[in-house]
């Protein structure tokens, strides 16, 4: 992969104070853009001393089947209301491998594999589920929120063996209509049974993050990180 300013997303990117020692991905869901989690990085309320650099990549504009074909931002197309079908695989290996150039910048400037977060929600955590167990390099984890693993078998078969000790956060609201709960526990339970270290976290909520979670992600980032 050839580093350039064309092939690479943009991206809200907020440095720490001092040097840079970390980095989180973090992809937005379906229809929003980077900015929509760029609160997180102050509510996290992460150590200094770590030195986290947050990147909010906005996802390409596509026309999206569920939404009539409305143009949107989007990691890949949904053509069913049922999700975990007629899954568009073209798009979502577009978007892993846009995912993984920005992991190679971060490294390019510096930063070490294993002090790299990917993080999303919903869309975004179903690409840093597939790009994170299938990365040839050891990362920091993989922090994945109301979303699930499509294409599950496939990606357990590319899985990096690099990866069987990848932490992993899945945290899922009870009342999600829109990525079942169900899906979300699913994949909580395939990943277990195939060895991975998952962290599972339910919360009363719909499609959606609550403080509670918050909290339970800062905690998971600075166990990871410890």
């Amino acid at each position: 992969m050839v580093l350039s300013e064309d092939n690479i997303l943009p991206s809200i990117e907020i440095d720490p104070a001092g040097p840079t020692q970390r980095t989180i991905i973090w992809l937005h869901g379906l229809g929003a853009d980077g900015s929509d989690f760029v609160p997180v990085a102050s509510e996290l309320h992460l150590p200094a001393e770590l030195g986290v650099r947050f990147v909010f990549p906005h996802a390409p504009i596509m026309p999206v089947t569920i939404n009539n074909g409305y143009e949107m931002r989007a990691w890949f197309d949904i053509p069913a209301m049922a999700i975990h079908e007629n899954i568009d695989e073209k798009g979502i290996a577009k978007s892993v491998e846009s995912l993984k150039l920005l992991i190679k910048r971060e490294t390019s400037r510096g930063i070490l594999t294993k002090h790299i977060i990917l993080a999303g929600f919903s869309q975004g955590a179903m690409i840093a589920l597939t790009a994170g167990l299938n990365y040839p390099d050891p990362l920091g984890g993989i922090l994945a929120l109301s979303g699930c693993l499509p294409l599950a078998n496939k990606v357990f078969e590319k899985a990096s063996a690099a990866h069987q000790h990848i932490p992993i956060f899945i945290g899922h609201g009870t009342e999600d209509t829109i990525v079942p709960y169900a899906l979300g526990k699913a994949t909580y339970v395939a990943l277990k049974q195939r060895g991975y270290p998952v962290s599972w976290h339910s919360y009363p909520m719909p499609h959606s993050v609550s403080g509670e979670e918050i909290r339970d992600i800062r905690q998971w980032i600075q166990t990871v990180w410890r």
